[in-house]
């Protein structure tokens, strides 16, 4: 498959690691010179060094009928820019965004992005347990608006923290799925506690997500 992917840092490398072990035709794209350097050494790959929200970016780096389009910038609008000029000019077949601001998945949904993730991470761990990007693409698709991926971080206010799950009482149609607490990815279980700066990567339903984030955020 011809996959091209935009932006990001070391969520990048790690992506373009995994997917060049499947022998992926792979277009890389970074606008950071220095870390663009950084992948192509690391990964013996080319890297354009550029900016993936200019058409000029995508031709030179010829995207045109890419299979995949991954926007993995920390600029949410980069990466809605980048999808659109993708699906428009190029005729990528499936685009998908990262985005920071969980509640811009919907947003981003309704204005034409194929696939919108809230957590790279997530991303990167489903990457590296499908055997094929057209699993991974199944795997993270929301195109049926039945469930969300959130990604919510944890402040030293927040009344859940230092509690175990076991003990908060969640709204319903809630999945803790993972918690990535920097190094570490931990697998919640019921005496797992929630400690501040933890990453919650939840999944739920679009109409819940808004009474998820008023919850998780309560403050003691």
């Amino acid at each position: 498959m011809k996959i091209v992917i935009t932006g990001g840092k070391h969520e990048a490398d790690y992506i373009v690691n995994i997917l060049k072990k499947e022998h992926h035709h792979l277009i890389v794209i970074n606008q950071d010179i220095e870390f663009a350097k950084y992948i192509s050494s690391n990964n013996h790959i080319d890297v354009f060094p550029g900016d993936p929200t200019k058409a000029y970016t995508l031709s030179d780096a010829e995207a045109h009928n890419a299979d995949v389009l991954l926007a993995l910038s920390d600029d949410d609008t980069d990466n809605y820019i980048t999808c659109i000029t993708a699906k428009k000019l190029f005729h990528v077949k499936r685009t998908v965004a990262k985005v920071k601001n969980p509640k811009k998945v919907e947003l981003f949904k309704r204005l034409g992005i194929d696939s919108v993730i809230s957590s790279t991470y997530l991303l990167a761990q489903t990457i590296l347990n499908e055997s094929s990007v057209e699993n991974i693409i199944k795997t993270l698709s929301i195109e049926d608006e039945k469930i969300v991926m959130l990604e919510i971080g944890v402040e030293e206010e927040f009344a859940i923290v230092n509690k175990r799950l076991m003990d908060i009482k969640f709204p319903s149609n809630i999945n803790i799925s993972c918690i990535f607490r920097d190094p570490h990815v931990i697998i919640p279980k019921g005496d797992t506690r929630i400690k501040a700066d933890d990453k919650l990567i939840i999944i739920s339903t679009p109409n819940d997500q808004d009474e998820i984030i008023e919850y998780i955020q309560k403050r003691k």
